[in-house]
């Protein structure tokens, strides 16, 4: 589960970094009219329609991969697994032990020391 989170998380940061590059390598609404003036030349690589298409698409992909891996990283980071029902399929109790209130310290050994022998009498409540 440790390497699906991993390579989420992978996916996640490259497709940010892809999506803030191709924002920036868009033009905004104001750069046909530089074109006008001799600066279009640079579109003539991907055609007639220039690179705006492209762009445009390609962060679109990106940003949905973005999005899907941020809802898988929010359901893996909410998923806790159940605990099992044993080998019968049924929940399994624990053995009935006996209590400390009926256990007998040997008289040869102090009180402190049979109340330090009993297990959970040192953790603090």
């Amino acid at each position: 589960m440790l390497y699906l989170k991993t390579l989420i998380i992978v996916v996640q940061l490259l497709s940010a970094l892809g999506v803030i590059g191709l924002v920036l390598l868009q033009h905004g609404k104001g750069a046909d009219m530089g074109a006008a003036f001799g600066s279009g030349a640079s579109g003539s690589l991907f055609g007639a329609s220039g690179s705006a298409n492209f762009l445009s698409r390609t962060t679109a992909v990106l940003a949905t991969v973005f999005f899907v891996s941020t809802l898988a990283l929010t359901y893996l980071g909410s998923y806790h697994s159940k605990p099992s029902a044993g080998v019968l399929g049924a929940a399994t109790n624990a053995p009935a032990v006996a209590s400390a209130a009926s256990v007998v310290a040997p008289a040869s050994l102090p009180a402190a020391a049979s109340a330090a022998s009993t297990p959970g009498q040192d953790v603090p409540k």
